[in-house]
């Protein structure tokens, strides 16, 4: 997933960047073209959807796919991180310490928002017999990615325990393939972001056995991150994005009822395409499985993602904040309403 050649594709970025020209003025002058968003159909990247959504009933028109920006679908963080290396698209929710990597590298990209808090499951089957992390030793357990997060919640559990990656066996697996791995018990668990988690415990045949909510309460993993060519030349318009995802954070946790909304609009066509009973399981079981609320910039939790990624090896060395971290988007937040 992670392996690229960012030198090369710095240089591509300059010869396939979009054209920004027209992309309008005004926090919400609607540009000539949408500005397109990429993200990927999980529940950490609900915030995006509930922004585009509100920002088109904002503008009168509840049912178009876009007004100043759209929701973009992908697969997988590949297609998305080419895509922004490229210059293809100028934003997109990515992992965080993919960005942290990428500017390293000077690929000219900025995190500018968050886009939710928890998330990550580690999933067991049902009849297991597994009770506590350590039962895990000498188990097969798959994970997105070496270079995912998910994998980073994986080794902040081996070492409470006194355990090492050496511990265990891991499979690297794309998410939509875990839950049959482990109904087919080719697998012992699963550790991944949402819905991968709950599709298989409402379903039956699988438990939480760790959940981030619980266990890393500031967990993070997607992040809004533009390129710099957009912030330098459409300010008004990153602003208004992120206005848009801070106010879809706070409108989700803002009760059930408008998360089971959120499930409805994500489940659309234009968005993630699932099935709502299963993102609205996400939603209720418990409420905070995932949350939106909290989107706050905290160097300190940024540092702390950074530091793991460094002893994961998935960074050759530390990052400073301020070459990946823009705040001036969060500290200037106006507030919108989200009418849905």
């Amino acid at each position: 997933m992670y392996q690229h050649s960012p030198r090369r594709r710095q240089l591509l970025g300059g010869a396939l960047a979009l054209p920004l020209a027209g992309m309008g003025g005004t926090a919400h002058a609607a540009p000539s073209r949408p500005l397109q968003v990429g993200g990927l159909p999980v529940t950490c990247n609900l915030t995006l959807p509930i922004a585009c959504k509100a920002r088109a009933v904002a503008d009168g028109k509840p049912d178009a796919a876009f007004t100043a920006f759209e929701y973009t679908k992908f697969s997988g963080w590949p297609e998305i991180k080419e895509s922004l290396m490229t210059g293809r698209i100028q934003a997109a929710y990515m992992l965080a310490p993919l960005v942290m990597d990428l500017t390293d590298w000077r690929i000219p990209l900025k995190i500018v928002s968050l886009g939710h808090r928890s998330g990550a499951v580690i999933m067991v089957r049902t009849d297991s017999p597994y009770r506590k992390f350590a039962d895990l030793r000498g188990k097969s357990i798959a994970i997105p990615s070496r270079f995912a997060v998910d994998y980073l919640f994986l080794r902040k559990m081996l070492a409470r325990e006194g355990m090492s990656a050496k511990d265990i066996q891991i499979i690297e697996m794309a998410p939509p393939d875990m839950p049959a791995a482990l109904y087919a018990r080719a697998v012992d668990g699963y550790c991944t972001g949402e819905p991968f988690g709950a599709a298989a415990q409402r379903a039956g045949y699988a438990r939480p056995l760790s959940m981030t909510r619980d266990q890393w309460r500031n967990y993070i993993c997607c992040v809004l991150t533009v390129r710099q060519e957009l912030i330098d030349t459409n300010r008004p318009l990153v602003q208004d994005l992120v206005n848009h995802v801070q106010a879809a954070g706070t409108w989700l946790d803002a009760g059930p009822a408008n998360r089971d909304k959120a499930a409805l609009i994500a489940a659309n066509r234009k968005f993630f395409n699932q099935d709502p009973n299963i993102i609205r399981f996400v939603m209720q079981n418990p409420l905070d499985r995932v949350t939106y609320g909290d989107l706050r910039m905290l160097r300190a939790e940024f540092d702390e993602l950074m530091q793991l990624s460094v002893q994961a090896g998935n960074l050759k060395r530390p990052v400073r904040y301020e070459q990946y971290v823009d705040e001036s988007f969060v500290k200037n937040i106006r507030k919108v309403e989200v009418a849905l």
